[in-house]
């Protein structure tokens, strides 16, 4: 069963640029494209620009313009995690885009705050039954 959609996470400061210029959906649409990559952006982009096919080209020019861009494209794949699954996105579809484990997802999501939250322990004894 999916978990019930929360809203966005907080966008980390490596990300908040790009939500920004972006949003949320179009941040998560070009860090999956783009995470991790050498880019240089340019306030005149020509039609064959790959930023500029993605986000259009007035986005890609508001991203030139942007003050403290790294020239590399964060990965930011916790803030992915958590915001794919603030969108409804299952734990195992989320990791299939980002290529890692289920295991790492709930991981991730715990350290990012939006995930389950583990049992408290039982303090009235053992919480399985015995065998014998």
């Amino acid at each position: 069963m999916a978990d019930p959609i929360a809203p966005s996470p907080k966008p980390t400061a490596q990300v908040a640029p790009y939500v920004g210029v972006l949003g949320v959906d179009g941040t998560i649409e070009f860090l999956l494209a783009f995470g991790g990559a050498e880019i240089s952006f340019s306030t005149a982009p020509t039609a064959q620009s790959k930023v500029a096919q993605l986000v259009g080209r007035k986005k890609a020019i508001a991203l030139a313009r942007t003050e403290g861009l790294p020239r590399r494209v964060p990965t930011a794949r916790k803030w992915l995690v958590a915001a794919l699954h603030a969108k409804g996105l299952p734990k195992a579809e989320i990791a299939r885009k980002l290529h890692v484990t289920d295991v790492t997802v709930r991981k991730w999501l715990l350290e990012y705050g939006t995930g389950p939250k583990p049992r408290p322990e039982r303090s009235d004894g053992p919480t399985q039954l015995s065998l014998f």
